[in-house]
């Protein structure tokens, strides 16, 4: 369909919008999708959705996939977008991770720990087979045994006993209240706890990319996987009527703790630093994108050459979020017909002016040959 960008134009979008919406409704033979499908059985698309649109919800987020066609990253817009419209009442008290009711907890440095390895639900196991049987509608899977799905309340941070031998540097968050990243404009140098706001909201691909420029050599690190963690963490309130916190609900995070080797500095002895993420959901190659990231924009921090993509702050931070970089680049989809036409004037007169400089320059060849040749033939 045409799309027509004079007076008339709007009938012509609003058929596309119509056309829009029997698109996504698809074939009339096929049942319509239902949202409860969505959240429970697309929930790493759900939990996605709900870090790049920076809103915990599930059924949002369920919403906003079903109209994007499944399109994540217009659904982490159309969930970004409606977050902007809801009051904020109170902020939480800062969850605690080290109280995660754990349904997965993996950590490559360590065999044994205290509370042990988890793997979880993961298809890190799997074989990458495409499994047929999932063709059959409503097929149950094997059921799945008590023990492995038991939740543990609390397990101590890997990263915790390396802490207690001195071997790691110490937590190198601040104590100041945490700047708001959608309240208030990002400035260079930001930060660290805005540039993790910017890494949670930011694009999983990006991030993805960037952290394997860093394994690449794009980075000088050699990272290792402290701990993964994934479980429901309570969320606390202090109402001030109150005056002390209560429980309001819990929300599932993945967070990632990864382990670098550090050669010490004028200040700093030789030691383990730390690369740190933590997203909405579960959401293993999310939280270990961002950890590596977060590691590699602390180089100037920490005195090491900063080079690599991965460790520009500026960079990192003004184009990871996809719905930023979805603006500006999907803008060019609409009428630039004033700018173009000036841009076709200007290479029209550039290039008439190029035939007349080629035209004199030919013009003067020609009379320099024939000067040439008259000379030769005087005796």
């Amino acid at each position: 369909m045409a799309y027509v960008a004079v007076k008339g134009g709007e009938a012509a979008i609003s058929a596309a919008h119509s056309w829009l919406a029997e698109a996504r409704r698809g074939a009339r033979d096929v049942p319509a999708l239902e949202l409860a499908q969505i959240k429970e059985q697309l929930s790493r698309a759900v939990d996605r959705v709900m870090a790049e649109g920076a809103l915990y919800d599930r059924d949002l987020a369920a919403l906003a996939i079903a109209q994007a066609q499944g399109d994540l990253i217009e659904a982490a817009f159309l969930l970004r977008a409606y977050r902007t419209t809801l009051p904020r009442l109170i902020d939480t008290d800062p969850v605690d991770t080290g109280a995660m009711l754990i349904s997965r907890r993996v950590s490559a440095i360590f065999k044994d720990l205290p509370g042990g390895q988890r793997l979880g639900p993961t298809t890190d196991y799997t074989h990458r087979l495409l499994d047929f049987s999932l063709e059959t509608a409503g097929a149950a899977p094997a059921p799945v045994p008590a023990a492995a799905v038991e939740s543990i309340e609390k397990m101590p941070r890997v990263t915790d006993l390396l802490g207690a031998e001195s071997l790691i540097e110490n937590d190198p968050s601040g104590d100041e209240t945490p700047r708001d990243l959608t309240m208030e404009p990002v400035e260079h140098p930001a930060p660290r706890d805005v540039r993790l706001q910017g890494l949670a909201r930011g694009d999983e691909g990006f991030l993805l990319a960037l952290g394997y420029s860093t394994q690449r050599g794009y980075g000088q690190n050699h990272p290792f996987v402290g701990e993964l963690r994934v479980g429901e963490v309570p969320v606390s309130i202090v109402p001030p009527e109150l005056g002390f916190a209560i429980e309001i609900g819990d929300v599932m995070l993945t967070e990632c703790q990864m382990v670098n080797q550090f050669g010490g500095s004028k200040t700093a002895p030789p030691q383990f630093t730390r690369g740190y993420g933590l997203c909405f959901g579960h959401a293993d190659r999310k939280a270990m994108a961002m950890s590596l990231v977060d590691r590699a924009m602390r180089a100037a921090e920490l005195g090491e050459d900063a080079s690599a993509p991965a460790q520009s702050v500026e960079f990192v931070l003004s184009h990871c979020d996809n719905i930023e970089a979805t603006g500006f680049v999907e803008h060019l989809k609409l009428p630039h017909h004033v700018d173009f036409q000036s841009e076709l004037e200007t290479i029209r007169a550039m290039r008439a002016e190029a035939r007349e400089t080629l035209k004199r320059a030919e013009a003067l060849g020609a009379l320099k040959r024939d000067e040439t040749k008259r000379e030769s033939e005087t005796p």
